[in-house]
């Protein structure tokens, strides 16, 4: 019978070989050769035989695999992994930015299996909300600034694009509906098409146990009111990453919250650089910090 070993990370950071070998791309038969014949990766041993991993575990299968590429023998590999883990763990990269990374290069081939691949390693380790917030949006950030530096394309950044909302529409699609607390209408202002921020808003606020209208992007301002009364929310609560048109700020958000009869809220990159002409039409800004933009909200809906 295996011996049993303890871990040197916490019990509930421990992941089957499998797991693993879907994180790392490196196959179950090759971690129990390198653990056989070379001494590396020794896992955590069930009482029933099974292998268990940790992070440090898939930290080292990184810094193996970075020594193979630098076209080392395994058995060297092994001895230089040993000599100086501090020296090699300190220039491997994390398990989060390895993670991003493979993302990043799976949409600069527009492999999509590669990142469906990707996601699901990261969904098995971690819970979605926090695969979301240190994976799927740095990543987006990311592609976008390669964009503009000309390192990646427009259509990398909307390949990935695509990719995220149609994960975060997934996941606010098939969440469970609330019967009680505080109804909100969420859209974007007009002519925003980045509706990705709106959609992590709408899902922390579900979380937080508001009630979400969520509406498209491009919705027409003049319409926002009508849906307010019809489904009867407590607060409309929009989007803007890009600067909206003087008139949108001017006039239309004017008008809209003269005709809301319910808080107005905006949020978004665009809500800090036009702060003055939000506040000036009436609306509260909420910034780009997500989860205090909904305490904030939250908290003055459940007061009144």
């Amino acid at each position: 019978m295996a011996r049993t070993r303890r871990s040197p990370v916490d019990s509930s950071e421990l992941f089957p070989i499998r797991t693993v070998a879907n994180l790392t791309g490196v196959n179950a038969v090759t971690l129990r050769a390198w653990e056989r014949r070379h001494g590396l990766i020794q896992p955590v041993r069930t009482p029933s035989g099974h292998r268990l991993y940790g992070h440090e575990h898939i930290e080292s299968i990184h810094r193996i695999l970075g020594l193979l590429k630098k076209g080392l023998p395994i058995s060297q590999a092994a001895r230089a992994l040993s000599a100086s883990p501090q020296r090699s763990r300190a220039r491997e990269p994390d398990h989060w930015s390895v993670l991003r990374e493979r993302l990043i290069a799976g949409t600069a081939r527009f492999d999509e299996q590669e990142l469906e691949q990707t996601y699901a390693a990261a969904l098995a380790l971690h819970p979605v909300e926090e695969v979301t917030d240190r994976v799927l949006l740095p990543v987006l950030r990311e592609v976008g600034r390669r964009w503009q530096t000309g390192e990646g394309s427009v259509a990398e950044e909307h390949f990935f694009s695509v990719y995220v909302r149609d994960k975060l529409g997934a996941r606010f699609h098939h969440r469970t509906r609330h019967d009680r607390g505080p109804a909100i209408l969420a859209a974007c202002l007009p002519d925003e098409h980045h509706e990705i921020g709106l959609l992590v808003f709408a899902l922390a606020a579900h979380e937080r146990g508001l009630r979400v209208v969520l509406l498209a992007a491009r919705t027409p301002l003049e319409e926002v009111p009508v849906v307010a009364r019809r489904a009867q929310c407590a607060a409309v609560v929009l989007s803007a990453t890009l600067p909206p048109p003087r008139n949108v700020l001017g006039e239309q958000l004017s008008d809209l919250v003269s005709r809301a009869g319910v808080p107005v809220f905006v949020g978004g990159a665009a809500s800090v650089r036009d702060r003055d002409a939000i506040v000036a039409a009436g609306a509260e800004v909420v910034g780009t910090d997500i989860p205090a933009a909904v305490e904030r909200i939250r908290s003055a809906l459940v007061s009144v």
